[in-house]
């Protein structure tokens, strides 16, 4: 027990500090690619606003039109609605498949980072670093693709399963009503059940953490590495479900504070929408509500993803070597 306690210290401690020698070139990359997710992430945005503009405009015709027949009227009613939402679609499956490269890109990088340094003996370059790891990348991705489709699957099941029993389409299974007391069943089956099922994809993608680093450092093809990855967790599981959870709480913790922080930006970032869309509250309103929560999203690159793909090629060379 002694030994194994010890082990398990030793194992946080070189997850903790990986890349401590290597770590001028990654995080010098992780830079690089941030900058790179910030110019790309607003280019789509601003595209997304840019097909979206003309539907904006026909809103704000619509509104006025009826403020001056002093008639009530509909947000987004006349046809704005579904135009607005195909946009913002696209834009979304843009930004997750961007997010998807960033995540790819770090973890791969801090694999390569954990194997060792340059092939001459010298330090490890970011240009060295770069063409270690490009090679893996295509791997990289679609281990990272198969991960995040696991807990989308996960969400869809326990979103699925709550609104067939909102619907009341499970056997046996009666909605309780607004103010009503809710039976044991729909507590069960409409609350407790889904909570359950959405809990468990975070699980699993703690236990496929590692298959980026193995993907990359022994050359596993993408399902073979997410096999080997939940086999080396095994023995390790509440480890890296603790490291994993605390990691997740930090990057929620700090979305939530940089988002309070870049609040006093959409004052100014509004007053250019409205100048630039000649008064359109409309798209302006759209931009204020999105744009903290979007500068948060960009900060997490260069701030928290070092933290999170080193702690992940740590453990894994760590539990690789047990």
């Amino acid at each position: 027990m002694a030994r194994a306690g010890a082990e398990n210290q030793s194992t946080d401690r070189r997850a903790l500090g990986v890349g401590a020698h290597y770590r001028g070139a990654p995080y010098g990359l992780a830079l690089r690619v941030s900058a790179l997710t910030a110019v790309l992430g607003c280019a789509i945005v601003g595209g997304g606003f840019a097909a979206a503009w003309g539907t904006f405009e026909g809103v704000r015709d619509y509104a006025d039109r009826n403020i001056a027949n002093e008639d009530s009227y509909v947000a987004y009613a006349d046809g704005g609605w579904f135009p607005l939402v195909k946009v913002g679609f696209v834009v979304s499956l843009l930004l997750l498949a961007l997010a998807l490269a960033v995540v790819s890109v770090l973890h791969a990088a801090y694999a390569v980072a954990e194997t060792g340094p340059a092939p001459g003996g010298g330090p490890l370059t970011r240009r060295d670093l770069w063409r270690r790891t490009r090679g893996r990348l295509p791997a990289a991705l679609a281990v990272n693709a198969l991960s995040g489709l696991v807990v989308i699957a996960m969400a869809c099941v326990a979103y699925v399963l709550w609104f067939s029993v909102e619907r009341g389409e499970v056997p046996g299974v009666e909605p309780t009503p607004l103010g009503g007391t809710a039976a044991p069943q729909y507590t069960l089956v409409g609350w407790v059940l889904p909570i359950a099922v959405l809990c468990v994809g975070p699980l699993v993608y703690f236990r496929l953490s590692l298959a980026t680093a193995e993907t990359v450092r022994e050359g596993r093809s993408p399902f073979a590495a997410l096999w080997r990855s939940w086999v080396l967790t095994r023995r390790a599981r509440w480890r890296v479900l603790g490291a994993g959870s605390l990691l997740t709480a930090g990057a929620v913790l700090f979305v939530l504070a940089a988002r309070y922080a870049a609040g006093p930006l959409a004052r100014p970032a509004g007053l250019g929408m409205l100048w630039l869309s000649d008064d359109n509250v409309w798209i302006t309103g759209v931009l204020v509500m999105i744009l903290p929560t979007a500068v948060a999203l960009l900060l997490l690159p260069p701030v928290v993803m070092p933290l999170v793909c080193g702690m992940a090629a740590g453990r894994h060379g760590a539990l690789r070597a047990r």
